[in-house]
């Protein structure tokens, strides 16, 4: 018996329409059966109605050895139907889950008791967090508050400092101003003094005085230097001035009047009439001789807006 046949655990898988095939296979065998029995028979049939002859010789020959008829061979037995597959187990029957038993008194007191407890608990979590948020938010506040008034004392102390720069200057710029003055009044009185003593005087006062009127400038001097000077000075507001401030310039001469050196000795008080004055005067070039020809190699020139 074949291996498929002893061990039903290889045999293949049933297929659709197996039992009709079954009995065709075994219409199929049976026919086949029939035929090969037929024909078997009617070859014996065939052998036992032949005619022996015999035939005599000299020779003494022996007889062929009859032929022999190979049996037919055995049929191949149909294999089994296959047994049909088994049908499927039913599904489980679903157990319906059991109602949990009541809890008995005490645990449910227990357990409504630890309920309160952790919601209290959560409660009191809660109401620490506010606290804390509360007091998070009131030290941000203290900040911003204690920052604004860091800013509005470093605000104070710097606009206090500013102040306290600008009066500096100002007290500094006045001092500066009344040693301009007081330089100015020394460097008149100097020029005073060495054109005294260009004089060359000695002796009694009044020698001296004699001598000094005698070697000073002449009378209509100024006038001269004024009228040299005056149509190269340029102020169109001379008439809005009110009176007729003076300006006093210290002016060096070389030996041939041409002007080498201009300083304002006194300011008349009036910053614009004074450059205009000193423009006008570096613009003469050269200042006219005195009467007698001489040449001051300093001069004390006053010039006025107004003529």
């Amino acid at each position: 018996m074949s291996l498929a046949l002893d061990r039903p655990e290889f045999a293949p898988p049933p297929q659709r329409g197996t039992p009709r095939a079954v009995v065709l296979a075994l219409i199929a065998h049976a026919l086949l059966i029939a035929a090969l029995t037929w024909g078997v028979r009617w070859r014996s049939e065939a052998d036992d109605g032949a005619v022996d002859a015999e035939l005599w010789s000299t020779t003494v020959m022996q007889a062929a050895p009859r032929l022999s008829v190979p049996e037919p061979p055995a049929p191949v037995p149909a294999p089994p139907p296959p047994a049909p597959a088994p049908p499927p187990p039913p599904p489980p029957a679903v157990k319906p889950p059991e109602p949990a038993p009541a809890p008995a008194p005490d645990i449910a007191l227990e357990r409504e008791k630890k309920l309160k407890e952790q919601k209290a608990q959560k409660e009191r979590e809660l109401e620490q967090q506010r606290q804390q948020q509360k007091k998070k938010e009131l030290e941000a506040k203290e900040r911003a508050e204690d920052e604004a008034e860091r800013k509005k004392e470093q605000q104070k102390k710097l606009a206090d400092q500013k102040k306290q720069q600008e009066a500096d200057a100002k007290q500094a710029e006045a001092k500066k101003a009344e040693a301009a003055t007081k330089q100015a009044a020394a460097d008149r009185a100097a020029t005073l003094k060495r054109m005294q003593g260009m004089a060359g005087a000695s002796g009694s006062d009044d020698a001296k005085g004699n001598a000094l009127r005698s070697s000073g400038p002449s009378s209509g001097y100024a006038g001269r230097i004024a009228a040299a000077v005056r149509p190269n000075i340029t102020f169109p507001d001379a008439d809005s001035v009110n009176g007729n401030p003076e300006a006093e310039f210290e002016v060096r001469l070389a030996p041939d009047g041409t002007i080498v050196g201009v300083k304002l000795a006194k300011s008349s008080g009036l910053p614009a009439w004074d450059e205009a004055a000193e423009r006008g005067l570096r613009k003469t070039d050269k200042l006219p001789r005195d009467t007698d020809g001489r040449i001051f190699p300093s001069l004390i020139v006053t010039l006025k807006p107004k003529r």
